[in-house]
């Protein structure tokens, strides 16, 4: 983490909780995608879409090395996504099983 030798006027707490406020007051998919353009560098964007990209091959339980000649993500990202996905704080897991639950119901609707 970027750690400033000068003393900001917004403290990094405010900052953050500002930023969550932000993408929570999004309405749909085209709104984040457009803020996630405006707020990350492409390849900020790309390491993002790559931890969320294995995911869901973490969850079936699939091999760090087929997950990795799946998506061509390194193996260290892989490991990284899964140690948060057993030690971090539920993000990962809340957003996956939010998103299956989108499918699912986009899934019916159209049967």
């Amino acid at each position: 983490m970027k750690r400033r030798s000068l003393d900001p006027e917004t403290p990094v707490e405010s900052a953050e909780l500002s930023l969550y406020e932000a993408l929570l007051s999004l309405k749909n998919v085209d709104e984040v995608g457009a803020f996630l353009s405006d707020l990350c560098t492409p390849a900020e964007l790309e390491v993002l879409v790559d931890r969320w990209r294995v995911v869901p091959y973490l969850l079936e339980g699939m091999s760090y090395r087929e997950i990795h000649e799946r998506t061509a993500v390194s193996i260290t990202t892989i490991g990284r996504v899964a140690r948060y996905l057993n030690q971090g704080s539920g993000g990962y897991l809340a957003a996956a099983a939010r998103a299956a639950r989108r499918q699912a119901q986009t899934a019916r609707k159209k049967a």
